[in-house]
């Protein structure tokens, strides 16, 4: 058994079998072919080990020339290993007996080759493991084509992977998709937040582990912890199971507070609004009992790679308002660059511009260059577009506009400028309009918090984004798993600007809501309405655990508990007090946080 740490992005537990994309990309899992068509993977076997041969033979000539005779051996010993009869044979009754794939036969054959050589502790074997692999690699490479895609699953899986795009993830079929895990990604990535809004428990920044993973070899995800268990002994099993069983047995139980208030037992009411990523997430909401949708987040329209249109924009803002049926809905112009950037297609990578004209140039530090409000503010006609869509969807509900990243007074009125710009224009051409959108911002960096009381003479209403909010004041990249560890909302100097962020907003009385990761846990919820808070936006699936909460406390106890968190000096002081409180209320929950 083999238990590996990583970082909890999307919450759950998963037990199945691994379907693997290696470090190259390409998908392994457990396939077969009919005996009738062993024939033909047979002759793409054939044909896929001569092509690799012939790469192998030019690539050693050309290192031989370029660099010396020394460095083209390296790839003659690959030859050598390739050429080898017994192996080849061991490939081709991969197929003929077991009828394995030609993919899954090379998979399986030299993947265990190199298994066995690197479990005999010794350098030298330890680097022909490495050419055994990246022989595999090679004979893949060719047998796919290059091609990246998930393939359309007919039994329950768990994905691995060395990395995920958003629209790979988004792709995925939930009724086979169990969970996935990656070596790399951190925990607010675009592919963590799509793996949320699709419920599929997920765990990012793993580190190298692909190659120490059988495809088809029973495995847990448990993305309540961040972990991955390969291979788990019968006692983990057992207890895993018991896990999935007891959470199964509490949906059952929150379900019941579905149609119940989330009211305090004081009687304060909390509103509960959902965060989604996807249109048809709506249903989803309301299915939760949420208020409202606090944050429709629209970067999913740029996914497939093209620019939409104003239809493309409409439609997709139409189809939530419609859903809510009355219920308030607040959308985020696009927020794209830095980690949430539409993932580059291979053949434009390196170039400093593509069509889709988002990607002007290389940025050495992209988490402080062009992105969301600044993007929207410099390539204007594309913010136009999505905000004429806006409004004209603002016919069919209540809809509001809220701008992400905003940092300067300036960044808003410029944006508040154009939207009123784009409202003339609407009326001058007749077109049906909702005219009375309340326009907010999100508060993600340190400068809007200190410049609050101007804002708050201004914007109609504020939504703190806890995630960015962490990263800039706490200088961390909340994707690079070498310095997670600084990155934490409960820092104490994280609560003091969420305390002067919600004090400003209620004196001058506009409305603020937190839909960072922070507001769909749990254990933070005595703290967050502690802090003034009482509109919360979390993903549809936290809402029921929310509401709980809500149900169990009054305001002086919340109130008490945010009162001694801000006098604590470290987040982890924070973390594990938060966490104590929250165990009193439900003692029969055996809590982990990550």
């Amino acid at each position: 058994m083999i238990r590996l740490q990583g970082i909890a992005v999307s919450p759950g537990v998963a037990i199945g079998k691994a379907s693997v994309f290696n470090s190259e990309g390409h998908q392994i899992t457990v396939s077969h072919c009919s005996s009738e068509k062993a024939a033909g993977e047979v002759s793409r076997l054939r044909d896929a080990v001569q092509a690799a041969m012939q790469d192998i033979s030019e690539s050693r000539d050309s290192v031989a020339q370029s660099m010396g005779k020394q460095y083209g051996a390296i790839f003659e010993g690959h030859l050598v290993m390739l050429q080898d009869q017994k192996l080849y044979e061991t490939m081709e009754n991969a197929v003929m007996k077991d009828h394995f794939t030609a993919e899954y036969a090379v998979y399986k054959t030299l993947h265990g080759y190199a298994q066995v050589f690197q479990s005999i502790q010794d350098a030298f074997m330890a680097e022909r493991a490495n050419d055994i692999l990246d022989l595999e690699k090679r004979i893949l490479r060719i047998l796919l084509k290059e091609k990246r895609q998930l393939q359309q699953f007919t039994e329950p899986v768990v994905v691995f992977a060395r990395n995920l795009t958003p629209s790979e993830t988004a792709s995925m079929d939930t009724k086979f998709v169990q969970a996935f895990a990656t070596e790399l990604g951190g925990p607010t990535s675009h592919t963590a937040i799509v793996a949320e809004a699709l419920r599929i428990p997920a765990v990012v920044g793993v580190g190298n582990f692909l190659e120490r993973v059988n495809a088809g070899e029973v495995v847990i995800v448990d993305g309540d912890a961040g972990v991955v268990i390969l291979n788990p002994d019968q006692a983990t099993l057992n207890r895993y199971c018991l896990i999935e069983m007891q959470k199964k047995s509490l949906d059952v139980r929150l379900e019941s507070l579905r149609d119940l208030p989330a009211l305090t037992i004081d009687g304060t009411p909390v509103q509960l609004l959902g965060n989604i990523e996807f249109p048809q997430e709506a249903d989803s909401c309301m299915e939760s009992g949420a208020e409202g949708i606090g944050l429709y987040r629209t970067e999913f329209l740029y996914l497939s790679g093209s620019i939409p249109d104003e239809e493309d924009h409409f439609h997709a803002y139409r189809q939530v308002i419609e859903a809510m049926k009355g219920k308030p809905v607040t959308i985020r112009t696009v927020d794209l660059g830095a980690d949430k950037l539409i993932e580059r297609p291979v053949s434009m990578r390196n170039t400093k511009k593509t069509d889709l004209g988002y990607y002007i140039e290389e940025e050495k530090n992209p988490c402080l260059g062009l992105r969301s409000i600044r993007l929207s503010l410099k390539r204007i006609e594309l913010f136009r577009k999505q905000l004429r869509a806006i409004l004209r969807a603002g016919v069919f509900g209540p809809v509001k506009v809220m701008f992400p990243l905003v940092s300067t007074i300036s960044e808003w009125r410029q944006a508040h400028m154009i939207v009123e710009d784009v409202k003339e224009d609407l009326s001058e051409r007749g077109i049906p309009y909702a005219s009375d959108v309340d326009l907010g911002i999100m508060v993600e960096v340190p400068s809007v918090v200190l410049m609050i009381e101007h804002f708050a003479k201004e914007v109609d209403f504020f939504s703190i984004g806890t995630n960015d909010l962490t990263q800039y004041t706490l200088a961390v990249d909340r994707t690079n798993k070498d310095v997670f560890y600084l990155y934490n909302s409960c820092d104490p100097v994280i609560l003091k600007l969420l305390s002067m962020t919600i004090h400003a907003a209620t004196q001058h009385r506009r409305p603020v809501s937190l839909c960072g990761q922070m507001s769909g846990s749990p254990w933070c919820t005595m703290l967050l309405l502690g802090l003034g808070l009482r509109t919360l936006s979390v993903s549809p699936g936290a809402i029921p655990e929310i509401k709980r909460v809500c149900r169990r406390v009054n305001l002086a106890q919340c109130k008490a508990v945010a009162a001694r968190a801000l006098q604590m000096e470290k987040a982890s002081e924070v973390r594990n007090y938060l966490l104590s409180e929250y165990r009193k209320l439900f003692p029969d929950l055996d809590v982990e946080v990550s």
